[in-house]
Protein backbone atom coordinates (compact mmCIF):
# COMPACT_ATOMS: atom_id res chain seq x y z
CA UNK A 1 0.00 0.00 0.00
CA UNK A 2 1.22 3.52 -1.01
CA UNK A 3 1.98 5.84 1.78
CA UNK A 4 -0.60 9.00 2.35
CA UNK A 5 0.95 12.21 1.31
CA UNK A 6 -0.18 15.27 3.62
CA UNK A 7 -2.91 16.81 1.72
CA UNK A 8 -0.74 19.67 0.26
CA UNK A 9 -3.60 21.99 -0.32
CA UNK A 10 -4.02 22.00 3.90
CA UNK A 11 -0.90 21.44 5.28
CA UNK A 12 2.58 22.60 4.64
CA UNK A 13 6.10 20.52 5.11
CA UNK A 14 8.83 22.41 6.43
CA UNK A 15 12.46 22.22 7.40
CA UNK A 16 13.99 24.00 10.72
CA UNK A 17 17.10 24.05 11.92
CA UNK A 18 16.54 24.15 15.58
CA UNK A 19 14.86 22.54 18.32
CA UNK A 20 11.69 23.00 20.03
CA UNK A 21 10.54 21.41 22.98
CA UNK A 22 9.07 18.65 22.78
CA UNK A 23 11.60 17.74 19.37
CA UNK A 24 13.87 15.31 20.90
CA UNK A 25 10.55 12.99 22.35
CA UNK A 26 8.72 13.35 18.68
CA UNK A 27 12.30 12.26 17.43
CA UNK A 28 12.87 9.32 19.40
CA UNK A 29 9.26 7.92 19.10
CA UNK A 30 9.18 8.59 15.53
CA UNK A 31 12.59 6.32 15.11
CA UNK A 32 10.84 3.81 17.06
CA UNK A 33 7.28 3.51 15.53
CA UNK A 34 8.77 3.71 12.39
CA UNK A 35 11.44 0.92 12.95
CA UNK A 36 9.39 -0.96 15.04
CA UNK A 37 6.75 -1.35 12.05
CA UNK A 38 9.43 -1.72 9.12
CA UNK A 39 12.22 -3.90 10.93
CA UNK A 40 10.38 -5.53 13.74
CA UNK A 41 12.90 -3.96 16.29
CA UNK A 42 11.89 -3.70 20.11
CA UNK A 43 11.73 -1.00 22.72
CA UNK A 44 15.50 -1.12 23.04
CA UNK A 45 16.21 0.77 19.86
CA UNK A 46 14.41 3.83 21.38
CA UNK A 47 16.79 4.01 24.23
CA UNK A 48 19.55 3.52 21.62
CA UNK A 49 18.68 6.80 19.85
CA UNK A 50 17.43 8.47 23.01
CA UNK A 51 20.80 8.74 24.37
CA UNK A 52 22.91 10.16 22.44
CA UNK A 53 20.18 12.80 21.22
CA UNK A 54 19.85 13.41 24.70
CA UNK A 55 23.04 14.52 25.32
CA UNK A 56 23.21 16.27 21.69
CA UNK A 57 19.68 18.48 23.08
CA UNK A 58 22.23 19.25 26.36
CA UNK A 59 25.27 20.28 25.12
CA UNK A 60 25.70 20.74 21.30
CA UNK A 61 28.49 23.27 19.27
CA UNK A 62 28.53 25.16 16.42
CA UNK A 63 29.82 22.27 14.65
CA UNK A 64 26.76 20.38 15.16
CA UNK A 65 23.35 20.81 13.62
CA UNK A 66 19.82 19.40 13.78
CA UNK A 67 17.21 19.54 11.20
CA UNK A 68 13.68 19.22 11.84
CA UNK A 69 10.94 18.09 8.92
CA UNK A 70 7.62 19.03 10.30
CA UNK A 71 4.12 19.12 8.48
CA UNK A 72 1.66 21.79 9.62
CA UNK A 73 -1.72 21.25 9.57
CA UNK A 74 -4.49 23.93 11.00
CA UNK A 75 -1.57 25.47 12.76
CA UNK A 76 -0.22 22.63 14.30
CA UNK A 77 3.06 21.57 14.14
CA UNK A 78 3.90 17.36 14.25
CA UNK A 79 7.37 16.12 13.34
CA UNK A 80 7.86 13.39 10.56
CA UNK A 81 11.55 13.61 9.95
CA UNK A 82 15.25 14.57 11.42
CA UNK A 83 18.40 14.78 10.39
CA UNK A 84 21.57 15.81 12.02
CA UNK A 85 25.31 16.79 12.11
CA UNK A 86 26.98 15.43 15.47
CA UNK A 87 30.62 15.81 16.23
CA UNK A 88 32.49 12.11 16.56
CA UNK A 89 35.74 13.82 16.83
CA UNK A 90 37.89 16.78 15.62
CA UNK A 91 37.87 15.44 12.32
CA UNK A 92 34.73 13.21 11.75
CA UNK A 93 31.41 14.20 11.44
CA UNK A 94 28.47 11.91 12.32
CA UNK A 95 25.36 11.87 10.16
CA UNK A 96 22.70 10.99 12.58
CA UNK A 97 19.03 10.06 12.72
CA UNK A 98 17.93 10.65 9.40
CA UNK A 99 14.52 9.70 9.09
CA UNK A 100 11.15 10.52 7.41
CA UNK A 101 7.61 9.10 8.13
CA UNK A 102 6.24 7.04 5.91
CA UNK A 103 4.23 9.65 4.05
CA UNK A 104 6.74 12.30 3.42
CA UNK A 105 8.79 9.61 1.91
CA UNK A 106 9.16 10.33 -1.90
CA UNK A 107 9.29 14.00 -1.95
CA UNK A 108 13.17 14.53 -1.69
CA UNK A 109 13.43 15.59 2.00
CA UNK A 110 15.69 12.87 2.46
CA UNK A 111 17.99 13.72 -0.16
CA UNK A 112 18.01 17.22 1.14
CA UNK A 113 18.48 16.55 4.32
CA UNK A 114 21.25 14.56 3.45
CA UNK A 115 22.93 17.28 1.04
CA UNK A 116 22.23 19.64 3.99
CA UNK A 117 24.18 17.95 6.60
CA UNK A 118 27.23 17.14 4.00
CA UNK A 119 27.00 20.89 2.93
CA UNK A 120 27.37 21.97 6.92
CA UNK A 121 30.28 19.55 7.90
CA UNK A 122 31.97 20.55 5.16
CA UNK A 123 31.02 24.36 5.92
CA UNK A 124 32.45 23.69 9.74
CA UNK A 125 35.74 22.32 8.83
CA UNK A 126 35.19 18.36 9.09
CA UNK A 127 37.54 16.77 6.65
CA UNK A 128 35.30 13.64 6.44
CA UNK A 129 31.54 12.46 7.28
CA UNK A 130 30.77 9.27 8.42
CA UNK A 131 27.27 7.41 9.22
CA UNK A 132 25.79 3.95 10.15
CA UNK A 133 22.34 2.45 8.85
CA UNK A 134 21.47 -0.82 8.24
CA UNK A 135 21.72 -3.45 5.34
CA UNK A 136 18.24 -3.68 3.23
CA UNK A 137 17.17 0.02 3.33
CA UNK A 138 18.00 0.36 -0.50
CA UNK A 139 16.83 4.01 -1.17
CA UNK A 140 18.98 5.11 1.76
CA UNK A 141 21.71 3.17 0.56
CA UNK A 142 21.20 4.28 -2.99
CA UNK A 143 21.22 8.20 -1.86
CA UNK A 144 23.93 7.53 0.46
CA UNK A 145 26.17 6.01 -2.51
CA UNK A 146 24.81 8.92 -4.95
CA UNK A 147 26.43 11.23 -2.83
CA UNK A 148 29.93 9.73 -2.61
CA UNK A 149 29.30 7.56 0.09
CA UNK A 150 32.03 4.89 0.34
CA UNK A 151 30.53 1.56 2.53
CA UNK A 152 33.99 0.92 4.58
CA UNK A 153 32.44 -1.74 7.24
CA UNK A 154 29.93 -3.97 8.50
CA UNK A 155 28.80 -5.73 11.69
CA UNK A 156 26.07 -8.45 12.66
CA UNK A 157 24.82 -8.63 16.00
CA UNK A 158 21.32 -9.39 17.81
CA UNK A 159 20.05 -6.34 19.28
CA UNK A 160 16.73 -3.95 19.16
CA UNK A 161 14.77 -7.78 19.19
CA UNK A 162 16.67 -9.20 16.51
CA UNK A 163 19.78 -10.10 14.35
CA UNK A 164 20.78 -6.90 12.72
CA UNK A 165 23.65 -5.94 9.78
CA UNK A 166 24.66 -2.64 10.66
CA UNK A 167 26.18 -0.97 7.70
CA UNK A 168 29.15 2.29 7.95
CA UNK A 169 29.40 4.81 5.10
CA UNK A 170 32.32 7.34 5.43
CA UNK A 171 32.45 10.47 3.05
CA UNK A 172 36.01 12.59 2.51
CA UNK A 173 35.05 15.85 2.13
Amino acid sequence: MKPRRPETEKSSISIRKYLKPGDIGMVIHLHGVVYSEEQGWDETFDGYVAGPIARFATSRSERERIWIVEVEKAGEGRVVGSAAVVKASEEEAQLRWLLLAPEVRGLGLGRRLAEEAVEFSRSVGYPSIFLWTVRGLEAAESLYESLGFEETEEKTSEIWGGVVTEVRYDLKL
